[in-house]
């Protein structure tokens, strides 16, 4: 079995907003759950630049939606994490669960 992909923090950061999403999430939805959550806003060009990245590595997927009236027609892109996708999830977490272990005490907020 292949390595799972290396997931920068923002790559990471999409993908569970996509996850968090639940059957497939739009765009200006997984922007909003990024600011909602992450306090990370993103310009539209990064962030489509960012969801194709993870398109070409294969840990997401997007399927064409009938657009509105209010997009005039224009189709929209519902995105999905790929199996793929959850494995490189799971193999970022377990690693940070690593890095983290026994550090808790290290990073406790100082008594005012």
């Amino acid at each position: 079995m292949a390595e799972p992909a290396y997931l920068g923090e923002f790559e990471h950061l999409l993908l569970l907003a996509v996850l968090r999403l639940g059957d497939g999430a739009f765009g200006a939805d997984i922007a909003r759950e990024l600011e909602r959550r992450a306090g990370r806003t993103v310009s539209r060009g990064h962030l489509y630049t960012s969801l194709d990245r993870l398109e070409d590595k294969g840990l997401l997927r997007w399927k064409a939606v009938a657009g509105t009236a209010a997009r005039e027609g224009l189709p929209r892109r519902l995105y999905t994490v790929t199996p793929t996708g959850l494995a490189a999830l799971r193999s970022a977490r377990d690693v940070l669960r690593r890095m983290w272990r026994g550090l808790d005490g290290v990073l406790k907020e100082p008594a005012s």
